[in-house]
């Protein structure tokens, strides 16, 4: 039984069927929202599963140059691996494979799989253009990981020290913590730290102004311009299943604690959350900033990101 749960768990809710078909629909949404923004009608919310079905039906084509074993596997384990970070974090009240004291650091180490498998894969393609693409992907990566992880921490302190008197990283005593003294996002200490994961959420989603890596208008959509087919619609599949797994982490770790007594009412509130999540960090943000360049990408997200980040961490403390 229990290995049936286990497998129902990877392979339709929350793991492989859901994280897919969900990210696709956000990513939908995120198309239409910005259309309707810029006043035009904008593409079917289902565009973005024609658009997969279409790649996956083209020619996979290799370059010469290519390493063909590393530019093959690594869209693959790009994809694998935020699909595994989706059993990790909880929905409402449900717990799958989380729970566990460091959950949010094996979270944390995931995130950064798909960032380093479009780097092996760019390398591996052998493209000039690729080479630009890896080194902006590199310095983003740097950039917005530094007040990703403070703000982990700031959240970490605020329920751990309130429930156990340490520091915690696991998500459901974040969860706990919000059940007893309400959700983050309305607490003073945690509330700059939640606005600094606003910001976080594009660059790690890798959607404007953050896109720089890819830049398409200006080096052919750097690391993956030598990708097409299938492999560049699993590159695609990546970033959509990324954008359901940073909203549902920051459902998680500010809106979290929210019951109403039913499983599948639990399960729609924190879908309608995630939505607005992404409409309000992503959406938003990409139908009124244009692409900004790599070094104020740098400065931007050291200066305001990291400073609301430690400003929640000093508070937590106090």
């Amino acid at each position: 039984m229990e290995t049936l749960k286990s497998l129902f768990y990877i392979l339709i809710f929350p793991g492989l069927l859901f994280s897919i078909c969900f990210g696709l629909i956000l990513s939908g949404i995120d198309r239409k929202m910005v259309a309707r923004m810029q006043r035009r009608i904008g593409p079917p919310i289902m565009q973005p599963f024609y658009d997969i079905l279409k790649l996956a039906g083209k020619e996979n084509l290799i370059p010469r140059v290519a390493a063909k074993k590393t530019f093959i596997l690594a869209p693959l384990i790009g994809l694998i691996s935020v699909i595994t970070i989706s059993l990790f974090i909880p929905f409402y009240g449900i717990y799958f494979f989380s729970g566990q004291f460091g959950d949010i650091i094996v979270i944390l180490y995931l995130l950064t799989i798909p960032a380093v498998a479009l780097i092996i894969g760019g390398a591996a393609s052998g493209s000039p253009y690729a080479s630009i693409g890896i080194s902006r992907e590199m310095v983003t990566m740097l950039s917005y990981e530094v007040p990703l992880v403070i703000i982990v921490l700031a959240v970490g302190a605020k329920a751990g020290i309130a429930i156990s008197g340490n520091v915690t990283f696991s998500l459901k005593v974040i969860e706990d913590y919000q059940k007893l003294y309400g959700v983050n996002l309305a607490n003073l200490a945690t509330l700059p730290a939640a606005l600094a994961f606003l910001f976080v959420i594009p660059a790690e989603v890798g959607t404007v102004p953050f896109d720089v890596a890819e830049a398409e208008t200006e080096i052919c959509e750097g690391p993956l311009v030598e990708y097409s087919g299938f492999y560049l619609g699993i590159y695609k599949l990546t970033q959509a299943v990324k954008m359901f797994i940073m909203g549902n982490l920051f459902v998680s770790l500010f809106l979290g604690g929210i019951n109403f007594g039913n499983t599948i009412l639990n399960v729609l509130f924190n879908i309608l959350l995630i939505i607005l999540v992404i409409v309000v960090s992503v959406s938003f943000v990409r139908s009124v900033v244009g692409r900004i360049r790599i070094e104020q990408t740098l400065k931007f997200f050291w200066t305001i990101p990291t400073v609301l980040a430690v400003i929640s961490l000093i508070l937590a403390y106090i």
